[in-house]
């Protein structure tokens, strides 16, 4: 090892030194996966040459961090958190964080006075950093943190404009890959149940499913779509609708694997064989997935990896400091199964 440079060392001379960018040397510092360990090494060694001390370590020593990380529920509708969705995404969390000598805080916001509330608390110092998931279009919570200065990553978008920092997954893309798996298959009557239409995800793979059947050249009509909220039993009932509007359906996108797995059970109530008389694709792939009869073709959501970048752009912005927005759109992927 050399001699310590005297004064204080920035991130970017480390990062100068070991010939890496800034957000390497971050990564490392917060034990973040997804680095070489050859890289590693050489941060490791430029941090002891110059003698960096870290913000996050410096705020620790003077007693200033908090060393938790606050993930926000804004769901309202408590129906919610029994799905598998929420459950997977803590636990992808909680995964990411594990090296870090974090904890992650649960925490639910959904009136004016909980976010005033929250905004106080986290500005008090009792948290390093914000999660927020499950945010509806025109909720000022990401607005009040983002005013606050407080390092902020969201699951999703409340809308096309978001410019708080975001991990999203291709809803567009995923729906539309589904709808023309569909359509590839000879369905010709394709109807979709959305999720709760306030939230983005929803319009987006609203959207993806409206583009598909442009691009298969089949007719889409207002009738061919039901919305539910996610659940189990409102899939059940979107498909029962659906069935009585146009008794001639052969397709449908579900907005959720747990939707879909709603619309199987109305569809064996009334008779229809999946995928012979109407073929079936959910969105997610949890387990869920592989426990249905038939087992379900779905679009499956990148839930470790969309966990690890909002830990990773949360770690940054806490070490970095918030000088730019990060928005990431992670890709989906169709699994194929029994459904269709």
């Amino acid at each position: 090892m050399g001699r310590r440079r005297p004064g204080t060392p920035t991130l970017e001379e480390v990062a100068a030194h070991a010939r890496v960018g800034r957000g390497t040397v971050s990564r490392v510092i917060n034990n973040a996966a997804g680095v070489k360990d050859s890289t590693r090494r050489a941060v490791q060694q430029a941090i002891e040459e110059l003698g960096y001390v870290p913000n996050l370590a410096a705020r620790s020593l003077a007693g200033r961090r908090a060393d938790a990380v606050a993930l926000v529920m804004t769901e309202p509708d408590w129906r919610q958190f029994a799905e598998p969705f929420f459950s997977e995404i803590v636990s992808s969390l909680g995964n990411a964080l594990t090296d870090t000598g974090m904890q992650l805080l649960l925490t639910l916001v959904r009136s004016d006075t909980e976010r005033q509330r929250f905004l106080e608390y986290a500005r008090g110092g009792r948290v390093d950093g914000v999660l927020l998931m499950s945010v509806h279009a025109g909720d000022p919570l990401p607005d009040m943190l983002a005013d606050a200065r407080l390092p902020t990553v969201l699951l999703g978008r409340r809308s096309g404009e978001e410019y708080v920092s975001y991990v999203d997954a291709d809803n567009i893309g995923g729906a539309r890959s589904a709808v023309s798996h569909l359509a590839q298959r000879g369905r010709r009557v394709i109807a979709t149940i959305t999720g709760p239409l306030d939230l983005y995800a929803a319009q987006c793979r609203l959207r993806g499913y409206e583009e598909a059947l442009k691009l298969a050249g089949l007719k889409g009509e207002p009738t061919l779509v039901a919305e539910s909220d996610f659940t189990t039993d409102s899939g059940r009932r979107a498909m029962a609708e659906l069935l009585e509007r146009h008794p001639d359906i052969d397709g449908v996108l579900a907005a959720s694997d747990t939707t879909a797995a709603g619309a199987l059970e109305a569809l064996r109530a009334a008779g229809r064989r999946v995928p012979e008389d109407v073929a079936v694709i959910g969105f997610d792939d949890f387990p869920l997935a592989q426990q249905t009869e038939p087992r379900l073709t779905t679009v499956r959501q990148p839930i470790e990896e969309i966990g690890r970048a909002m830990i990773r752009l949360l770690l940054e912005e806490m070490e970095e400091g918030a000088v730019a927005w990060r928005h990431v759109i992670l890709r989906t992927e169709l699994v194929v199964r029994d459904s269709t």
